[in-house]
């Protein structure tokens, strides 16, 4: 394939652009500097020649690259990154940096000096050797979760655009706001998506198809105490903090725990605690790859509450449970073509394809349920969320191209 791809020099704009989300806020987007990437995105796509598009009043941008496809019945296939940045880790003030030939060397990065991206702790880079890799300078995260899908669907929609020649059914493009916060499909307009099938571009290494993620539910537990002055408070006090603090040491330490799993084993997570005497609460994130798991867990935690309650007269409690999202397993199973493809598109670029599980989610979890399946295919992004994030040019330009096969692998397959 003779092209000069465009990703390299996309991302890196794109990169410098904040758009952490706030995971605080109440608005949607939870910030409103997301929209500054939209709007750029929506201009350069409107100059490449797309149609349709736009970005609504929540901060999704849409677009189309229409059919030139003989034949009626191929299916509307969408590709989706997300355009905020995790708020673990400072997002403003980005300053990519790309390392020609990367030879196996540790990158210093310059801004601190103290932040070694290293072979030793990132693995993935030994097979890396001759490849060019993009980092931040060291005190941001770089944000190729997910500027570098974004990247590549841009350059993809070019590539399509200028190849008029290549058969195609429609193509729809989504990019959303606030997926690292979980709400990143939580005013989406599926009818005006219209999509078929989907496939996200947020993926780490060359090769990785994730049709798998975790099933996930919230929990909060709300502890009502009774205050007593502390100098009479003998046989009266119950300390809600206390029981909030007694609830967590009650869970398994041992096991079921993020820091305890791996692989396809679940976990109870307490992640926000807080309160005073009278009234504190725990809320936690319930999380295995089994759906009917999350059962099991949030009774263990409801018999741990309900086990102090009745060991500490006076106390009052309350157990909020809310879905967040469920394996998207469970719905790609019933069309393995989704899949099937994406692998057949990466051998013909010279990809081998591996499948994956996620411990955690994507905007592909919840729209595989809200009727478009959507599996998650690799960008290149690694060590997401830190200060030593990088991606490799490379593995964005061999997605790409990943995308171009896939979408002629699906007008094929279509009578």
């Amino acid at each position: 394939m003779k092209y000069k791809h465009t990703v390299e020099e996309r991302f890196i704009r794109y990169a410098k652009i904040d758009t952490t989300a706030d995971p605080n806020s109440t608005t949607f987007p939870s910030s409103k500097i997301q929209k500054d990437l939209g709007r750029l995105l929506v201009d350069e796509l409107k100059v490449m020649g797309a149609t349709d598009v736009e970005m609504d009043e929540w901060g999704y941008v849409f677009a189309t690259i229409p059919s030139n496809s003989e034949k009626s019945n191929v299916p509307t296939i969408c590709f989706c990154s997300h355009m905020d940045t995790a708020p673990d880790c400072s997002g403003t003030n980005v300053k990519p940096i790309l390392h020609r030939d990367y030879q196996g060397e540790p990158i210093v990065l310059p801004d601190d000096p103290t932040q070694i991206v290293t072979e030793e702790k990132h693995t993935y880079l030994k097979g890396k050797h001759g490849d060019d890799i993009i980092t931040a300078s060291g005190e941001t995260l770089l944000g190729a979760d997910d500027k570098a899908g974004i990247a590549i669907i841009m350059d993809f929609a070019k590539y399509m655009i200028e190849h008029p020649e290549l058969k195609h059914g429609d193509i729809r493009i989504l990019f959303t706001p606030d997926e690292e916060i979980g709400k990143g499909v939580d005013h989406l307009d599926m009818e005006k998506l219209n999509a078929d099938f989907g496939y996200t571009l947020d993926g780490g290494p060359e090769g990785s198809i994730e049709d798998e993620s975790f099933s996930a539910d919230g929990l909060k537990v709300t502890i009502d105490g009774l205050s007593a002055h502390p100098g009479y408070a003998k046989g009266k006090m119950v300390n809600a903090i206390k029981m909030a603090a007694l609830l967590v040491d009650s869970l398994p330490k041992d096991t079921l725990t993020p820091e305890t799993t791996s692989h396809r084993e679940g976990f109870i997570h307490p992640y926000a605690i807080e309160g005073a005497l009278e009234k504190a609460s725990v809320e936690f994130i319930i999380r295995d790859h089994q759906t009917s798991k999350l059962a099991e867990y949030e009774t263990l935690i409801s018999e741990t509450m309900k086990s102090i309650a009745e060991n500490h007269p006076g106390i009052e409690y309350n157990i909020e449970i809310f879905e967040q999202y469920r394996n998207m397993k469970e719905i790609l199973n019933e069309y393995p073509q989704v899949c099937e493809y994406a692998g057949q598109a990466m051998e013909k670029v010279g990809v081998k394809p591996v499948f994956d599980l996620i411990r955690g989610g994507t905007d592909g979890s919840r729209m595989s349920f809200m009727g478009m399946p959507c599996p998650n295919i690799f960008t290149g992004e690694m060590a997401i969320h830190s200060r030593q994030e990088y991606v490799v040019v490379q593995d964005m330009e061999k997605s790409v191209r990943t995308l171009i096969e896939l979408i002629q692998i699906w007008e094929n397959k279509h009578e």
